[in-house]
């Protein structure tokens, strides 16, 4: 697959090759790319009035095996770089009523769940799960909507483990000063989707200077935290409109919790046999004896 970032100039560089046809495609390509990578081959063809078949022919022109992988390349590509607004903007042209709507948006999420079915790195998850079980400290840091993730994780692995701390969200200055002794021996847990966060890159360097551990749970090798990281779980994220699937992400954390938790399965049902107490004694939950 051809690098994401260079894709416009990919097409730019060969618009001289291309027939009458893939010229107009590319030409689309190029000023609507946040369009085009959610549109169909036929959908693409019908708007600059040329056959699907030449749409899929102008993929392969360009070193793709075919339109699906231009496609998600073009999407990759839009993901770290399409403001609020223009997420919004996707969905201007849809011709669909609101129940189709919504069935788009579910059936997308299962093609996303069964894509990290097929494709989970289960020795990656061994890995981080070791990582974590040996580290001194262990760091979770997940800014702007990645914090939602970041928190969950740390409210099971602290159920888990009793040296895991969630980094502050409210911050630089703060988040910096979490983390100013931090030690090889230590963990951090990275968690970022598009539009990666600067600060959480620069944090991120920050304990990689400092020699501990990077697990990074991020959605492709094309993320900067995947060279940053000495442990990646890689969860594809989609875009819903303006809004960030967590679908796919959450369910990664599952699974890394998981593991962790069948590792510290004894010390797990103790705590949770006192926790019990405590919340019978204090009437934490609805009792079913009314």
């Amino acid at each position: 697959m051809k690098n994401n970032a260079d894709l416009i100039n990919l097409i730019k560089s060969n618009y001289y090759k291309f027939s009458k046809g893939q010229k107009q495609i590319a030409q689309f390509i190029i000023e609507h790319y946040d369009k085009a990578a959610f549109m169909t081959a036929a959908k693409i063809g019908e708007t600059v009035d040329v056959s699907e078949s030449t749409v899929v022919r102008f993929a392969s022109s360009i070193g793709f095996s075919g339109f699906p992988e231009l496609q998600k390349s073009l999407q990759v590509l839009i993901k770290n770089k399409l403001t609020t607004v223009q997420r919004i903007g996707l969905d201007e042209d849809a011709s669909e009523d609101t129940d189709m709507l919504h069935k788009r948006i579910i059936r997308n999420e299962i093609n996303s769940m069964r894509y990290l079915l097929e494709n989970i790195d289960t020795d990656a998850l061994d890995k981080a799960t070791e990582a974590i079980l040996n580290a001194n400290k262990v760091y979770i840091l997940g800014l702007r909507t990645s914090s939602t993730l970041a928190n969950y994780l740390g409210f099971y692995l602290d159920v888990i483990l009793d040296n895991v701390k969630v980094l502050n969200n409210s911050g630089v200055n703060s988040l910096y000063e979490e983390i100013i002794r931090v030690k090889e021996t230590d963990v951090l847990i990275v968690i970022s989707f598009p539009r990666y966060s600067n600060n959480t890159i620069e944090a991120t360097k920050f304990v990689k200077e400092h020699k501990a551990k990077v697990i990074a749970i991020t959605d492709t090798e094309a993320s900067p935290f995947h060279s940053l990281s000495d442990v990646s779980l890689l969860a594809k994220s989609n875009i819903v409109s303006f809004i960030d699937s967590l679908v796919v992400p959450m369910c990664m954390l599952n699974s890394l919790i998981v593991n962790i938790g069948m590792q510290e399965k004894d010390d797990i049902l103790q705590y949770y046999d006192r926790l019990e107490e405590l919340w019978d004694s204090h009437s934490i939950y609805q009792s079913d004896n009314l």
